[in-house]
């Protein structure tokens, strides 16, 4: 089994930016697809980003893609994701979730572990 604990949230200004951290217990880990997600108050959760294992290809969401920057440390068994340019409309709790097939997947149905979420608030 895999076990994910995501930190870095916080409450910060419009424009601020923050670094939200994934540390993952397990063997698999650096062979695995990881991603963020994000489900904000009365909302769905939706797709931020993902990151391949080996060959570290990423896919973002286009309401971030130009803001957020995912990435991956296997030695450190961590996933990160820099989040610039915050937005209010980015208030959400944000997990980290892995798949252990690979692949990019939107899909949450794809992911078979997830954290328990950090929540990121942005004032204007």
């Amino acid at each position: 089994q895999v076990s994910l604990v995501e930190s870095g949230g916080g409450l910060v200004q419009a424009g601020d930016s923050l670094r939200l951290s994934c540390v993952a217990n397990g063997r698999t880990f650096s062979s695995m697809t990881v991603g963020w997600f994000r489900q904000a108050p009365g909302k769905e959760r939706e797709f931020v980003a993902a990151i391949t294992a080996a060959s570290a290809q990423t896919d973002y969401a286009n309401a971030v893609k130009d803001r957020f920057s995912i990435s991956r440390d296997n030695a450190k068994n961590t996933l990160y994701l820099q989040m610039d340019s915050l937005k209010p409309e980015d208030t959400a709790v944000y997990t980290c979730a892995a798949r252990r097939y690979g692949g990019l997947w939107r899909d949450p149905e794809q992911y078979y572990y997830w954290g328990q979420g950090t929540q990121v608030t942005v004032s204007s």
